[in-house]
């Protein structure tokens, strides 16, 4: 659990990464699953606004976890995710959109933004969540990568976002790559390899053959390298190394579970 802290408030159990909270710049949180409301298979703290889950336990969960994280739930503004590569700019005019409004923010998954009191969402069960801290520029982005938001190189495209609006230079920046599915547990078959192998050219990194047509793919080594071939410094990135499947007790699988599971959130915001 690399530069990842435990924390249990009000019951809820949720993780603040380490570099992050040093710097006094962000507020950085990854939810479990525990200190909801939700019954199974939804047990408790679903976050999922597109799970079968009631719509007023979700509301309750919004509630309790604001709550418990210390900041005002308005502040939040929730990514539409259908694993893409699309970044959004977020500014004070999308407050509260997705979480207590309706939103406007469609086929998002990467969102940015350097203005303070935004929390920024994105909702996860297996797919990698990417933490980005500028502390010179003061900006934050905040990235949902499955394995085709990875292979379209999402984490590459919020940092170029991050250098366009805000003149982010990415060795100036702070990384954390949070829970979500290890290579211990992410089968794939060759279809999937061959995608990266297109986009990509050292799969010996985070590719490991285990037998005919079956593979284990590493996400997190490979956001990883993203991030360092966009000059991120190695040292500069935190990785949890927690996998959501090996911790199904702790945290939502979507695999393990056969799709029939809660959303976790991945939350940053500027102080």
């Amino acid at each position: 659990m690399s530069g990842f802290k435990q924390k249990v408030v009000s019951g809820i159990t949720y993780f603040t990464i380490q570099a992050f909270e040093e710097t006094g710049l962000v507020d950085s949180c990854f939810t479990s699953r525990i200190g909801g409301i939700s019954e199974n298979p939804y047990e408790s703290l679903n976050l999922g606004t597109k799970t079968a889950d009631g719509k007023e336990n979700i509301e309750k969960n919004y509630d309790l976890l604001f709550s418990a994280i210390n900041i005002p739930i308005e502040n939040g503004v929730l990514s539409d995710q259908v694993h893409k590569d699309t970044i959004k700019r977020i500014t004070i005019a999308d407050r509260g959109k997705g979480i207590i409004s309706d939103s406007d923010i469609f086929e998002v998954d990467g969102m940015i933004t350097n203005e303070r009191g935004i929390a920024l969402v994105t909702l996860h069960a297996d797919c990698v969540p990417i933490y980005i801290l500028d502390p010179v520029r003061q900006a934050i982005g905040l990235v949902h990568a499955g394995w085709k938001g990875t292979v379209l190189r999402i984490a590459q495209k919020a940092l170029i976002q991050m250098e366009h609006f805000f003149g982010t230079k990415p060795k100036d920046c702070l990384a954390a790559i949070g829970p979500s599915i290890g290579n211990c547990c992410y089968e794939v078959d060759e279809t999937i390899i061959d995608k990266f192998n297109q986009n990509f050219t050292n799969l010996d990194r985070f590719v490991f053959f285990k037998e005919k047509n079956k593979y284990y793919l590493d996400l997190w080594e490979a956001n990883k390298n993203q991030l360092e071939e966009m000059g991120v410094l190695q040292r500069s990135i935190t990785t949890s190394n927690l996998c959501t499947q090996c911790n199904n007790h702790l945290f939502y699988s979507y695999r393990f579970e056969k799709g029939l599971t809660g959303r976790m959130a991945a939350i940053l915001q500027l102080k």
